[in-house]
């Protein structure tokens, strides 16, 4: 192992990844993560199994796995270590061997990694003194939330959080240079999102009447917001109860609101109200946000059929609002493979013509689950003879669901499709054989190299494409 392939394997994900290794723990595989751990130089791996043990209270080999990370300088072995320590009793040692010196502590990150060790040793008050310093970057005032809760602190964390809404209170009141509003947003800071988090204080305080009366104060104010801060509200006073006070919010701001009023009043045993709230929203707006609450609300109560048919408008969208997967997903989970196929056939030929490849993927995902694998198998056999290697995962997929599972292993196999390493460790899990499943994945040198390569690849493909990119130092010549 070294620095920069473990950089890399932080940044990119690669090696064992976060869902393999969530996976193996889950089929309490410790073992298993343990041995790629020390056989791969994976960090993903120690990590996860470092902790596990130390759950079990195996602190010493626990310290065995992390430490060859630690050793070649990979800081976040360091801070695991600590972590370690601390549980095994050890608290005092830990932080003398973690504690920063002051420059480091000008670093928001540095200091974010020592508050939550700080937090975890019961020194909380002191993890409080090293994060105000910082509370003018927004992660760190959430992460001084995470790392208090439960602790006994919460109005140390509100006092502190409060000094920081005043100081930003002057930039926010002050009159915009241009319109002499102050209320036009464009001195606006982020005393709202501060709000937030003292609101969000206050109510695991169990204060929670001072935890609205917050909220309700600012979104009364007159500022502009960003849609955090009414999402927000609107989901505290559903929590409370304040459901008349809830209907006033989303009557005025409706994108944000409109769907918690109705989650409201389905949860208060006024399902056929909040129905009405929603139709009579989308037939006034037609926002998809709208939709997908109604569409939530009629699977809610077995509903499918009406369900499909209001998402069915966004079938053809072309943004993140576009249902059509959701829609073929709720049908296939009520064991209607076929009418979901019958859907998908309904798309228009314009829509067909422009988005083949889902198309082709989703028919073949349909076919495999309405147990037409043979029909399917075919198809993306021709499809792969055309596109050769581009549909291999897909056919593997339906070769396994025909009871040809070797054969679909030795395709993902030899297959060079970019999902491969994630398809062929699925599948090898899905049959009970973990130690193959992470055997097949690529050690992080390798998913590396392949990575670069594909970098490569593409640069050169791009040159080739566009004869006029820039291959190196401006020239004042064609490159023809």
């Amino acid at each position: 192992m070294n620095i920069d392939d473990l950089s890399w394997q932080a940044r990119h994900h690669g090696g064992v990844y976060p869902r393999m290794v969530r996976t193996l723990l889950d089929l309490g595989q410790v073992e298993l993560l343990v041995r790629a751990a020390r056989e791969r130089g994976d960090w993903n791996c120690a990590e996860a199994a470092a902790r596990e043990l130390c759950a079990a209270g195996e602190f010493d080999r626990a310290l065995a796995l992390v430490g060859p990370f630690a050793e070649v300088g990979w800081r976040p072995a360091a801070w695991v270590t600590a972590e370690i320590m601390i549980h095994r009793g050890e608290g005092d040692e830990a932080l003398a061997m973690m504690r920063p010196d002051e420059a480091r502590l000008g670093d928001g990150h540095v200091c974010a990694s020592w508050a939550e060790l700080l937090s975890k040793a019961g020194r909380v008050e002191e993890a409080v003194d090293v994060l105000t310093p910082h509370l003018g970057e927004y992660w760190l005032r959430s992460r001084l939330v995470e790392i208090t809760e439960g602790q006994g602190c919460d109005d140390l964390v509100l006092d502190v959080l409060t000094q920081e809404a005043k100081r930003m209170e002057p930039a926010e009141n002050a009159a915009c240079q241009g319109c002499g509003e102050s209320s036009c947003g464009t001195r606006r800071t982020d005393r709202w999102e501060v709000l937030l988090l003292i609101s969000r204080v206050l109510e695991r305080a169990g204060r929670t009447d001072e935890a609205v009366e917050v909220l309700r104060a600012e979104w009364a104010s007159g500022r502009r917001h960003p849609v955090n801060f009414p999402e927000y509200f609107a989901e505290l006073l559903a929590r409370q109860g304040l459901i008349d006070e809830l209907r006033a919010l989303a009557a005025e701001d409706r994108r944000s609101a409109l769907d918690v009023y109705a989650k409201a009043l389905e949860d208060a045993g006024r399902a056929e109200e909040a129905e009405t709230v929603l139709r009579e929203g989308i037939e006034a707006h037609d926002h998809p946000k709208d939709r997908a609450a109604l569409m939530r609300l009629l699977v809610r109560q077995g509903r499918v059929d009406e369900a499909v048919e209001t998402g069915r408008p966004t079938c053809e969208y072309y943004d993140c609002w576009n249902f059509l997967h959701w829609a073929l997903e709720l049908l296939v989970d009520d064991g209607r493979p076929g009418r979901a196929l019958e859907l998908l056939e309904g798309l228009t030929d314009e829509y067909v013509k422009e988005h083949p490849d889902q198309v082709h993927h989703l028919r073949l995902w349909l076919l495999g689950e309405a147990e037409r694998c043979k029909e399917g198998i075919a198809e993306a056999t021709a499809l792969n003879e055309r596109e050769p290697g581009e549909w291999d995962t897909a056919l593997a997929r339906l070769l396994e669901q025909d009871g040809r599972t070797e054969e679909a292993l030795a395709l993902l196999r030899s297959s060079s499709h970019y999902l491969v390493h994630h398809d062929l460790p699925d599948m090898l899990i899905r049959h009970g054989r973990p130690a193959e499943a992470l055997d097949s994945i690529p050690t992080i040198a390798e998913s590396r190299a392949a990575a670069e390569r594909r970098e490569r690849e593409a640069a050169e493909q791009r040159e080739q494409d566009d004869p006029w990119a820039a291959t190196g130092e401006f020239s004042l010549e064609p490159p023809f």
